[in-house]
């Protein structure tokens, strides 16, 4: 079985880890935490940044950093991740779900601005698989309302939006370092932002809310959600070679579009969108509703053939869970609705040979027929 998006740790990760075995440092407490934030913060252009031990941890410690009041709405995607909405639940927030691009696949910024009530507090915009939202309108807008800006980049490690890195963007922004993402520390996240206030809330919820001064003194409630050491050595050596990370993966993406293109019973990633150039995070695809079959269907066949597959994201107000809480009963999305039902993505790892794109992209014009 061709695995869909496996991680490449070479002899730099092995070298950083095995110098953090050596000091005896394994915890959070370690030096390598100081010096991945410091790194990434860079990386990013950003003030501050706070290494925790996930991305969806990230979320939380970042909406939670914006003290919002039960009742306050956050305009987010449909199309993402539950650990978005789960976020803005737990800091008692009501979270507004709306639809997404054909093309791009990403809340579009008329979308977002549509569902903006005065009980707006914040809008979450999510980059997704490898193409960014079309930021700067959303920006403006929200500037103008004094309404927050959480910018989740979980999925858009060097990834640029008009010339700025995403995780730039936001009041405050999270990334994800699970195995599939162009950086990885096994399980790890990281929150960006240039607010000295946002930082420090940050800081304390990442680490049980104690009083700098005076340890189990508690002046938050909050969790652990710290690095270890460990974590963030892997993490340094993945991120200096991120740029070459990034060539890899498009020239994957260029590759897979000379196989695949031809066929028009598949909607292809968009290559570029606005101000921005894909960095196939993964190669997605939506069957054409001319096809008498569906995403599982066609995942199942490859399968059959030896080729994993994963599906798209199901969306938020389609969410079993969240229909059970009487949320987004009599909502209706329904170009997410399309993409959950007919998208999928192929193997696009690091680690992938042309030789297995080549099987891959057979194996999808196999499958269709």
């Amino acid at each position: 079985m061709i695995p869909v998006n496996e991680p490449v740790i070479g002899s730099r990760e092995r070298e950083l880890v095995l110098a953090c075995l050596d000091t005896g440092w394994i915890s959070s407490d370690g030096p390598f935490v100081a010096q991945f934030e410091q790194r990434f913060a860079r990386e990013v252009g950003r003030k501050h940044a706070i290494a925790v031990m996930n991305g969806s941890a990230a979320l939380d410690a970042a909406v939670a950093a914006l003290e919002l009041s039960p009742g306050d709405e956050v305009v987010m995607p449909t199309f993402t991740i539950i650990s978005c909405v789960t976020a803005i639940l737990r800091a008692g927030a009501v979270p507004v779900p709306v639809d997404c691009d054909p093309v791009t696949w990403n809340a579009t910024p008329d979308a977002i601005m549509a569902a903006v009530t005065p009980r707006t507090r914040a809008i979450m915009a999510v980059h997704i698989y490898g193409l960014p939202v079309d930021m700067d309108p959303i920006l403006s807008f929200a500037r103008e309302r004094s309404i927050a800006v959480i910018e989740d980049a979980a999925e858009a490690h060097g990834l640029s939006y008009r010339g700025r890195p995403c995780g730039s963007l936001g009041d405050i922004s999270t990334f994800s370092f699970y195995p599939n993402k162009h950086v990885t520390t096994g399980e790890g996240g990281m929150i960006v932002t240039d607010s000295d206030v946002l930082a420090g809330r940050c800081r304390s919820l990442r680490n049980l809310g104690f009083n700098p001064e005076r340890r189990f003194v508690h002046d938050a409630l909050g969790w652990n959600l710290r690095m270890t050491n460990l974590q963030a050595a892997l993490g340094l050596g993945q991120l200096e070679r991120l740029g070459e990370s990034i060539a890899k993966k498009r020239a994957m993406g260029r590759r897979y579009r000379e196989l695949l293109q031809d066929d028009n019973r598949l909607q292809l990633p968009a290559e570029r969108s606005t101000g921005a150039e894909n960095v196939y995070w993964v190669f997605g695809m939506v069957l054409n509703d001319s096809l008498p079959f569906d995403a599982r269907e066609m995942m199942r066949r490859l399968s059959d053939r030896g080729i994993g597959t994963r599906t798209f994201f199901w969306g938020m107000h389609e969410q079993p869970v969240l229909r059970r809480m009487k949320m987004f009963e009599t909502v209706s999305l329904p170009v997410a609705e399309r993409l959950a039902r007919r998208g999928f993505y192929i193997p696009s790892g690091l680690a992938l040979t042309e030789a297995q794109m080549i099987e891959v992209a057979a194996a999808v014009k196999d499958a269709l027929n």
